[in-house]
């Protein structure tokens, strides 16, 4: 059976249900979207018997995402970082910067030792919590308001 565009063809429409559909592309010999004559819904071709086409080949996931869950799966929730017993205890604040080996007091999460800090973000370990990414080393906001309002 030769179906060509505009020409009448059966097709699931996930919208209505209904199968009766109108042949609207094309590529080379096979129907690559239909219009459903009930709802007027333009979708891929799909075909009423459920038989599957053969199954196209899927993007490779990429082996650093499995490798990192892996790692963290594997790792049980310890600090890497031994406490700094010599320095006090510090209160958290965005603002604040803190070092690696720094202990914190976070009014949320208890004590915590801080694992790593860069860029704005600190990695801390708390006991009761496990790692938490923390805010640290914000600036200011450089924003100011304006002086004259527009009318």
């Amino acid at each position: 059976m030769s179906v060509s565009t505009g020409g009448d063809v059966a097709s699931l429409c996930s919208k209505c249900g209904d199968v009766w559909h109108v042949v609207v592309a094309m590529v080379g010999d096979k129907i690559a979207k239909v219009q459903c004559k009930e709802c007027n819904a333009l979708h891929r071709y799909r075909d009423p018997e459920g038989k599957k086409k053969a199954a196209s080949p899927s993007r490779k996931k990429s082996t650093a995402t499995k490798t990192t869950k892996a790692k963290k799966a594997a790792e049980p929730d310890k600090a890497t970082v031994e406490p700094d017993m010599s320095k006090d205890i510090l209160p958290y604040s965005p603002k604040a910067k803190y070092e690696v080996a720094d202990r914190i007091d976070h009014p949320k999460f208890g004590i915590g030792v801080v694992q790593s800090a860069a860029h704005g973000k600190c990695e801390v370990f708390f006991e009761s919590n496990g790692r938490k990414i923390l805010a640290s080393a914000r600036p200011e906001s450089k924003l100011t308001r304006p002086t004259h309002r527009l009318s």
